[in-house]
């Protein structure tokens, strides 16, 4: 299914009926990550997986991809298919992007999921790290996602998850470099985003890995402490791709989320 957001194509999927929730992937991911979780969780609720821009087989739609622009082409899909409530889970990039719908649209949100997210802003190094993987991708995108796809995942699962790795790789090398810097562009830029979790009026599920070495326990726990409904699942043996490396885990955990009494 797709929608014109812009001009632009923004693709997504809907099964299923019942409470609406709304997966979006993270960077160099595309919605087909959440087919599983789809095919399960659509016996009791309505799923909705979205590309989100410059990813899959949703357009680029500009040089810089902010969180807020994702988050309104999230909001576009939402409002075509007549949905005024849902819970939100976003991976890494698409927690960023939840995040930025929560602040623009926090009406509309019942239950907010940052599974491996944050909410904090790049520091420093991080912008220059941001702006040194630029200029690699503008020279070989290939390169950078041979090697960046395998240090997501926990050093025991590596071996382990060979076939899935590789089918990330070929997926990410299919998104076009364009959206790529746009993205990457549109992280080094987010804003301090604690605020939406300390006044979120919903309930909060942290998911974490102990292996992540992108997102250390001690932010995790910082963000904890701020919403005033928070859950944490926090995953032994994995890195950033919990979805995969703890796929029933964390289905059912987001299952029950999901499903609770929202107060």
């Amino acid at each position: 299914m797709e929608i014109l957001f812009n001009n632009h194509k923004v693709c997504f999927s809907s099964e299923g009926q019942g409470k609406t929730l709304v997966f979006l992937h993270g960077f160099l991911e595309t919605h087909d990550i959440w087919k599983e979780f789809s095919s399960q969780l659509s016996s009791e609720f309505c799923v909705i997986a979205i590309d989100l821009p410059g990813h899959g087989e949703s357009e680029t739609l500009a040089e810089v991809h902010s969180m807020e622009l994702m988050a309104d082409s999230v909001h576009a899909v939402l409002h075509s298919l007549g949905i005024e409530k849902h819970t939100i889970i976003g991976h890494s990039m698409g927690g960023y992007v939840a995040l930025a719908y929560a602040d623009k649209y926090p009406e509309e949100i019942d239950g907010l999921c940052l599974f491996h997210s944050h909410a904090f802003p790049d520091n420093e190094t991080a912008k220059t790290n941001r702006d040194r993987t630029i200029e690699i991708v503008e020279n070989n995108s290939s390169v950078f996602i041979t090697a960046f796809i395998p240090d997501l995942f926990s050093p025991v699962n590596v071996s382990k998850y060979s076939n899935e790795i590789a089918e990330l790789v070929r997926k990410a090398n299919a998104t076009p470099k364009e959206g790529i810097i746009a993205a990457l562009r549109g992280m080094k830029e987010r804003e301090n985003m604690t605020q939406v979790l300390a006044e979120a009026k919903f309930p909060v599920l942290l998911i974490a890995g102990k292996d992540d070495k992108r997102i250390p326990l001690s932010d995790i726990f910082a963000m904890a402490e701020l919403p005033g409904h928070c859950e944490l699942l926090i995953l032994g043996n994995t890195g950033h791709m919990g979805y995969i490396e703890e796929k029933t885990k964390t289905m059912n955990r987001i299952r029950s989320f999901s499903g609770q009494q929202i107060f």
